[in-house]
């Protein structure tokens, strides 16, 4: 559907686009925008996928910036200048950007062709994804009213889509387009079992190729990425937890089939773009088929065959149940967690707008003598109501400025001659580094002047230990972002109304989840398909559901057959089951049953009250 997407675009027509994970959404906008005069504004709340977009297109001569958050004032204010002046083709936003004065005073003179808004169900707080800040996308219209807005999701189910139209004030001539969610290569298996490592080692063993397996906890991921290690089969784990360049590292080795199989948590995966991932294993079971149906959807996007399993237990089908008022606190409790973050930031009623703190989860909880879940959810639940943003793979790159005069500097350099090979470096690179901090990178610094990364950041913390420069070094810790100043303790609100709503529809993502885990009979993509609103998918024959149809189904010839064994056996006696299924070992017992459900039903046997069957 790309040619059809891009041509509404191209006619200046707001679009929804649903496309299933690895259906190539970015050629959607970045085959328009170059067809248009001016910017393609791109919206999207993953600075790392913003950054590897970025890259690629400048790789192809195609000018793009990016501005997100943890970038300084002067940075952001350079990078808008140049998209102004310096010819741009795409500028990516993270969303809680847009309404800044900054951006705002910028708006006016940036030749916006396109408005590309990715992750769309992050706009509808129906969404399992709701980020506050998508909502304000709208204000673009009032500004923009005449530019096309393309909205873009994987996984939006009908009441969302409806939604995100809404949202972004879709005018009457808006075109919706929407991919089948059947994946004909993609083979969904779902599995009870006791013992998942063996289950898992006989997966990976029984299809080769690049996998992925997703754990719910970063200590899960590493002990099962161990186990793997130990049994033959080269694994590595990632987690938000890792530093960036250690994520990096991990990633690359995996893409160049270094690292067959990577461990991860629901960090992993986004953006990144490998065709022959041939499985995806779920080790634990997910909260909402949105996220199951993304994660899966990575494997086979080559079109070869591929298989997404899902390993499950039944305490896990109860905890999963249980998650729904975990999820959701009073909000007496997320008013006190509130209370207590401002107070450990030591955050003044009235202030703090704007400003970004280091900020550890767990260390807090531990400080406050709280539960961690419930300080995890309460966090949650003041994101959605905009109060601030906490994100756990933060980046926020090294900045550095001069602190001295030109003078000084010279006089520097001639007592530290070891050192004058990174000033001049650095005044070389970096324009404006005299004026007001700058976003570097260490590694580009090295490759520059040729000499080691490591020596390089060491010789930059001895340059701002001297007060040459003021080095402040990439921040990879998690970061809480304010969005409003802090409230005084007895004008915190929330609003009660849309949170409970929220709530709700957790319980329905839920329920979904559970009907897909325990599904009898009816053929997996199938039921995703219809989940999303998409009727149109058949059974996909390749599923363990239909599979298992097929073995389960009889032939006129092989039911009169088994019949008759069956009858034999009996002997004009009543039989028990178990007597049946012993004297017919090479049967599958599953034919064997449903023959006889389906014998019982037109009543030519019947049971004894010791349980036997007799025929009659």
């Amino acid at each position: 559907m790309q040619e059809d997407i891009i041509l509404s675009v191209l006619e200046g027509k707001d679009t929804l686009a649903l496309l299933p994970t690895g259906g190539g959404k970015s050629i959607c906008y970045q085959v328009p925008a170059m067809a248009m005069d001016g910017i393609c504004l791109v919206i999207s709340p993953l600075i790392a996928l913003m950054k590897d977009q970025v890259e690629h297109l400048t790789a192809r001569g195609i000018p793009a910036l990016s501005i997100y958050s943890g970038m300084g004032f002067h940075e952001v204010k350079k990078t808008l200048q140049e998209a102004v002046h310096g010819g741009c083709k795409f500028l990516y936003l993270s969303p809680e950007r847009l309404e800044t004065n900054l951006f705002k005073d910028y708006l006016a003179s940036l030749p916006i062709a396109l408005i590309a808004v990715d992750e769309a169900h992050c706009i509808s707080q129906w969404g399992y994804d709701f980020r506050p800040p998508y909502r304000r996308i709208a204000a673009l219209r009032e500004w923009l009213p005449e530019v096309p807005i393309l909205a873009l999701t994987a996984s939006a189910t009908p009441p969302v889509q409806a939604d995100i139209c809404a949202q972004l004030l879709f005018k009457k001539d808006a075109r919706q387009f929407r991919k089948s969610f059947a994946r004909p290569n993609l083979s969904y298996s779902v599995f009870m079992e006791p013992s998942k490592q063996n289950k898992l080692l006989d997966i990976l063993k029984g299809v080769q190729g690049t996998a992925i397996v997703y754990c719910k906890s970063r200590k899960h991921s590493k002990e099962v990425s161990d186990m793997l290690n130990r049994n033959g089969i080269v694994a590595d784990f990632y987690h938000a937890g890792l530093s960036n360049e250690l994520r990096n590292t991990k990633q690359n080795n995996w893409i160049q089939n270094t690292t067959r199989v990577m461990v991860c948590t629901n960090a992993f995966g986004m953006g990144i773009d490998k065709p022959d991932v041939r499985t995806v294993v779920h080790y634990d079971v997910p909260d909402s088929l949105e996220n199951y149906y993304q994660e899966a959807g990575r494997a086979g996007r080559d079109e070869q065959k591929a298989y997404a399993v899902l390993l499950y237990s039944h305490r896990e089908l109860e905890e999963l149940k249980g998650q729904v008022d975990i999820r959701f606190p009073s909000a007496e409790e997320i008013k006190k967690v509130y209370v207590a973050i401002m107070n450990q930031l030591q955050i003044p009623a009235g202030h703090g707008q704007g400003q970004t703190y280091d900020f550890e989860i767990g260390h807090f909880a531990k400080t406050f003598q709280l539960n961690i879940l419930t300080v995890t959810y309460a966090l949650k639940a003041l994101e959605q109501e905009g109060i601030f943003m906490y994100n756990e793979v933060f980046f926020k790159p090294s900045t550095l400025v001069f602190t001295t005069s030109k003078d000084e500097l010279r006089d520097f350099e001639n007592t530290h001659p070891s050192l004058t090979e990174l000033v001049q470096g650095l005044l070389r690179m970096y324009e404006g580094v005299f004026d007001f901090p700058v976003n570097i990178i260490e590694a580009a610094i090295a490759k520059f002047i040729h000499l080691p990364a490591a020596l390089v950041k060491q010789q930059l913390q001895q340059l701002h230990q001297y007060q040459i420069i003021q080095y402040l070094p990439q921040k990879e810790s998690p970061q809480l972002y304010l969005l409003l100043h802090r409230m005084y303790a007895d004008s915190f609100q929330m609003d009660t109304a849309a949170y409970l709503k929220r709530k709700e529809k957790y319980q329905e993502r839920v329920d979904a989840m559970l009907q897909y885990v325990q599904a009898d009979r009816q053929c997996r993509s199938e039921l995703i398909a219809q989940y999303f609103g998409d009727q149109t998918v058949t059974a996909c024959g390749i599923c363990d559901q239909c599979i298992g149809n097929k073995e389960w189904t009889f032939s006129k010839v092989e039911f009169e057959a088994l019949y008759d064994q069956i009858k034999k056996m009996a002997d004009n006696q009543p039989i028990t089951v178990g007597s049946i299924l012993e004297k017919l070992p090479g049967i599958r017992k599953e034919k064997i049953w449903k023959l006889l459900d389906f014998l019982q039903a037109e009543q030519r046997i019947s049971a004894t009250k010791k349980g036997e069957i007799k025929f009659t």
